[in-house]
């Protein structure tokens, strides 16, 4: 049985410069393994995978205040999981659509006064 998991793309400067290698990036469940990734990206994007690596990125400890009077407490934000896969040769994702530079338009010209 397959579970469908639901994978993000992220937009970055570091993914946008990954992307110029054929490597994107993309945010996943912490719970998925590398072959439901695998799947997933096959089947959303329509590609061909050559290599993933996945890392968990730890939540970050924040500080908390709980009043005036009070000690400000600690808590974690969620960890995060992130995927960099390696797509074959000659297939890509539009995930940063470059617009082509458009002409610029011409004032037209004032009337001189005299």
């Amino acid at each position: 049985m397959t579970t469908h998991i639901s994978v993000f793309p992220r937009s970055t400067e570091k993914a946008y410069a990954q992307s110029k290698n054929n490597v994107y990036v993309f945010d996943v469940p912490v719970s998925a393994n590398k072959q439901q990734i695998v799947a997933a990206i096959e089947d959303q994007f329509k590609v061909k995978i050559v290599n993933i690596k996945t890392l968990i990125q730890n939540g970050k400890a924040v500080r908390a205040s709980r009043g005036k009077r009070s000690q400000p407490g600690i808590t974690a934000r969620k960890d995060a999981k992130k995927a960099y896969v390696t797509l074959a040769e000659g297939d890509s994702i539009k995930v940063f659509d470059e617009v082509a530079a458009e002409e610029p338009v011409k004032k037209t010209e004032k009337k001189e006064k005299k």
